[in-house]
């Protein structure tokens, strides 16, 4: 048996190790309405145990090889498809392996009402055991995209991706001045006196920035918090915010009217 670890619907096989007995006892719930506990009923629910295990394996081979085949993108197709062949695989394993146990044991085949009754209801139990292959496979997805989602924040925390062209470079925040428009580039200024081009809008590096380090000023700056020195109110409620001294960036940039009482919160907390 593969290893959980490499299973790409884990806990698939720790959940069915302890489910298949489970189905098997509910199944005897059904379809007896006198069991006795006895060895002879020890000995069939281990039999049975043992073919429910073999028919999960059955389908479980093939949904692996389904995934090689049909993609979950193509949902309706996938499932149809999935749950036709596991069933058939399935309920196949489990008649086979019925009459080769009652041929060995009794010296006859099965009961017809074997295939009456206990089949059909063994055959509910494959829905169930697809649907639950669905549902894992979904919430790895889900998980995969929420690592992901993690990563980028993660990264976003630590610096910014400089892109220039073909190139990236992942400048730490701490090393950030700030970014400014300069004709048909952003340029990304940094306090080792490096300048990276960027083709990237204004509006979308600023997104991109966690808010508590960095604000934009107006059309044209955004700035890292360590490089304000403070600010100087204007007329008609604008303000003027002064940076610390660099030969990159300006000492005092305007900031209108409407943005002004933002920045002060900013630069406050």
């Amino acid at each position: 048996m593969e290893s959980t670890r490499k299973s790409p619907y884990y806990p698939d096989i720790p959940l069915f190790l302890v489910l298949i007995p489970f189905i098997s006892a509910f199944n005897y719930y059904l379809t007896y309405t006198d069991v006795k506990l006895n060895w002879w009923f020890v000995f069939t629910y281990t039999i049975d145990t043992l073919t429910g295990y073999a028919a999960w394996l059955a389908v479980r081979k093939i949904i692996l090889w389904l995934d090689k085949k049909i993609a979950y993108t193509q949902f309706a197709k996938r499932v149809i498809v999935q749950f036709l062949l596991t069933t058939f695989a399935g309920l196949f394993t489990i008649s086979f392996l019925t009459e080769l146990s009652s041929l060995i044991v009794k010296g006859k085949w099965a009961h017809p009402s074997f295939y009456d009754y206990d089949l059909f209801i063994i055959a509910i139990w494959f829905f169930f055991i697809n649907a639950i292959y669905v549902m894992i496979h979904y919430y790895h997805q889900w998980q995969g995209t929420e690592q992901k989602v993690l990563q980028e924040k993660q990264k976003l925390q630590t610096g910014f991706l400089a892109k220039e062209g073909k190139n990236e470079t992942q400048v730490p925040f701490e090393n950030i001045l700030g970014f400014s428009v300069e004709s048909e580039y952003v340029v990304l200024y940094t306090s080792d006196g490096k300048q990276y081009f960027l083709d990237t809008p204004l509006e979308k590096i600023a997104d991109e920035l966690p808010s508590s380090l960095f604000f934009r000023l107006n059309r044209q700056f955004i700035i890292h918090r360590n490089q304000v020195n403070g600010f100087t109110k204007l007329e008609n409620g604008k303000i003027s915010v002064s940076l610390l001294e660099n030969d990159m960036l300006p000492s005092e940039i305007p900031v209108s009217r409407t943005k002004a009482p933002t920045f002060k919160r900013w630069f406050r907390t």
